[in-house]
């Protein structure tokens, strides 16, 4: 690791303690409504101390898409691959990194330094408590902060990972925004729901109760990676869980089902099919 290297970590960390020096009071006042309606949702999704009990009305309605997450090891171990692979030695941002697991996972890789930000202040917390209980705190710094507004400094980060979260912003700012703080050279992955699927959409329609207004209206499509384009170089997109989706519900049929999708999600036009798909994203080398 170079001096220069180790010096531009080193002020980074002081940013961020300034960062943190912005009170609660100005945090909020200069928050555009939207973000405001993310941040109360996101507080109380990420609540630890909610007694509510799983298998609930209650809890079905804020959480019920929870058990369909089972379907989606695939796509978690790729991402966990991923990260493994970009986050030894460098700056890693997990950008708007809910309860940290992304920047804790770089940590544990080899991470100079991993970063997590996100609008919640109750997710940074718990993302600052489990990272300081996994014997990563030294190399993590979590904090609050506006994605579309982070002010990190110019070329400050090496690797970012968009996880799940992308449809909550504006991606007219948001791209920008990362395109100014990472590095030339630096790359992103973004894991995103899909907006293309007819039975998926429906049911989005009929659990309100667990989207923001905004994501509701900007889960993910082709477009928005067309768009990412003007920003980055596009690298690799696949496609995950088609038939895989119902494994929650499936029982000795799942292991079928997700063999099913190795095959669906290479098909062209079917693959659009799919619940998630993943889009790698490169800020070109400087000339």
């Amino acid at each position: 690791m170079s001096a220069s290297y180790q010096e531009s970590v080193v002020t980074l960390r002081s940013k961020i303690d300034e960062i943190r020096t912005i009170t609660n009071s100005e945090w909020i006042d200069s928050l555009e409504d939207r973000k405001r309606k993310e941040l109360e949702f996101h507080d109380r999704d990420r609540d630890r101390q909610n007694d509510i009990q799983e298998g609930s009305d209650t809890y079905e309605k804020f959480y019920g898409n929870r058990k369909y997450y089972v379907a989606t090891a695939s796509s978690r171990q790729y991402t966990a691959d991923w990260i493994a692979k970009h986050a030894k030695g460098k700056v890693f941002l997990d950008y708007a990194c809910g309860n940290g697991a992304n920047a804790i996972a770089a940590a544990k890789a080899g991470a100079e330094l991993a970063l997590g930000l996100d609008i919640s202040p109750v997710s940074v917390a718990n993302a600052t408590q489990d990272a300081a209980e996994a014997g990563v705190a030294e190399t993590t710094e979590f904090f609050q902060a506006d994605c579309e507004n982070t002010k990190l400094p110019d070329e400050s980060v090496d690797t970012i990972i968009c996880s799940g979260m992308l449809h909550h912003l504006d991606l007219s700012f948001a791209f920008p925004e990362m395109r100014r703080i990472l590095k030339p050279g630096g790359r992103i992955l973004a894991v995103e729901a899909l907006d293309y699927n007819p039975a998926i959409k429906l049911y989005r329609m009929m659990t309100p109760d667990m989207r923001t207004e905004w994501e509701k209206a900007h889960i993910l499509s082709l477009a928005d990676v067309r768009f990412a384009k003007r920003f980055f170089d596009l690298g690799e997109v696949r496609y995950w869980h088609i038939l895989g989706i119902a494994a929650a519900k499936a029982g000795p049929l799942a292991p079928l089902l997700h063999k099913a999708d190795d095959i669906l999600v290479r098909v062209p036009g079917v693959q659009l099919m799919a619940w998630i798909f993943t889009f790698e994203l490169k800020k070109p080398e400087a000339n």
